[in-house]
Order: C-alpha cells, then sequence, then structure tokens
C-alpha cells in the first residue's frame, strides 16, 4: 500500500509514521476526514501533526494490556470506567488518541457523559498506549495532567507518574508489581491466546490470596 494524503483520502501502509507541517485547524480538517477509522492515528503537537497506521501487533496487545488492568481492578474491588477508542484533545495546544484510558479515582465524574470536556473535567486515572513505531512521546501526557501512563514498548511495559511537571518512570500506583505480571502475560500469550492468558492472570491472582 503506498501512501495517500489527499481530501478525498487518507491511506498509510501498516507500521508507517508521517509528519507533516500544520496548524490547530489542519488537525481538525484532518480529524474530521478520517472519522471514526480506527487507522491511521493522529496526534498534534503545536506546528506539526502526526499520522501513524498501526500493526495488527498493535490491536492485539492494547487489548491484552487493557484486560490485565481490569482483571487487576476487578481483584482490587476497585470500581472504574474505560474507554476506548478515546480522542484527548486541548484546542491550539494538544490532541492525542491513547489506546486506553481508565478513570478510576475520578470515575464518578465521567459516569453517563456522552463527551469529556479536557479543559474542566478531571484526567483519566490512567492511560495506555502500545509503542510500535516510535510514535509515542510521554510529554504528550503533559497537558492533561494524566497521573500515570503505561507505555508498552518492545515487550517491555514502562510506567510512568506525573511528579509536579515532568514524568518519571517508577512503579504503579495501582497496582504492585504489575510490569512483573504484564511480562509473564506477554510470554503466555507468545503461544497461548488472550482468554488463556487471562485465565492464567485469574488463577495466579486467586493463589496469592
Amino acid at each position: 500500500m503506498d501512501t495517500v494524503i489527499t481530501p478525498q483520502r487518507i491511506e498509510l501502509p501498516p507500521g508507517a509514521v508521517l509528519k507533516l507541517l500544520g496548524d490547530w485547524q489542519d488537525y481538525q480538517v484532518l480529524s474530521q476526514q478520517l472519522g471514526d477509522r480506527s487507522s491511521p492515528r493522529i496526534k498534534y503537537r503545536p506546528g506539526e501533526i502526526l499520522l501513524m497506521a498501526p500493526l495488527p501487533e498493535h490491536g492485539r496487545d492494547a487489548s491484552l494490556l487493557a484486560d490485565i488492568a481490569k482483571v487487576l481492578l476487578d481483584h482490587l474491588d476497585q470500581r472504574y470506567d474505560s474507554f476506548t477508542p478515546i480522542t484527548m484533545s486541548l484546542p491550539e495546544v494538544s490532541g492525542i488518541e491513547p489506546d486506553y484510558c481508565f478513570y478510576i479515582e475520578n470515575c464518578r465524574a465521567v459516569v453517563g457523559k456522552k463527551r469529556i470536556n479536557w479543559e474542566s473535567d478531571p484526567p483519566p486515572d490512567l492511560a495506555i498506549e502500545i509503542d510500535v513505531t516510535s510514535y509515542t512521546n510521554i510529554n504528550d501526557y503533559l497537558p492533561y495532567r494524566v497521573p500515570e501512563v503505561w507505555i508498552l514498548k518492545s515487550n517491555r511495559l514502562l510506567i510512568y507518574r506525573l511528579l509536579l511537571e515532568s514524568y518519571v518512570l517508577t512503579e504503579s500506583s495501582y497496582f504492585p508489581n504489575v510490569r512483573e505480571i504484564v511480562q509473564q502475560c506477554l510470554k503466555i500469550a507468545n503461544e497461548q491466546t488472550t482468554s488463556e492468558v487471562i485465565s492464567w492472570l485469574k488463577n495466579f491472582l486467586r493463589e496469592q490470596q
């Protein structure tokens, strides 16, 4: 597949990342043109627009990591709301599309909402991204002040937490030993289905009680 960017079509081959010079209005035009399509993904930083066509492994890993988070939250008897796909945007400043967002401490603030106002509503407590193509930058989350961001890169879970005005690599504030758990789940996923991975995780958590 060739890369095609016209007023009528936007097509990128899987795994491609394209950077365009553009302003907020250009970003809005391209976003509207893409509509509800899951590919390519689109991101806005001041002065530039990035387009990325996910590889098949991107979707599977995003789904698996979100399922792991849900099992852990259920195990902790923690209420939450999750969203995917979701577009976070601040006019003239930023536009990003995390793979998954979780409202945990702030879940009551978004119950029943059809749209989230990123200028006045609280940010998600946890955002998840799969980075297969070096499209992800943790600093993209700074304008939204998301407290915790997980980035899966090269089969390694990177956990960032917001400390004052920057993100630092650390442990999760919600799940102890989550990096080791994710690593084991990814290892199992190389040979078994997602459902078998989740079954293993549920049994593992029961055995730890």
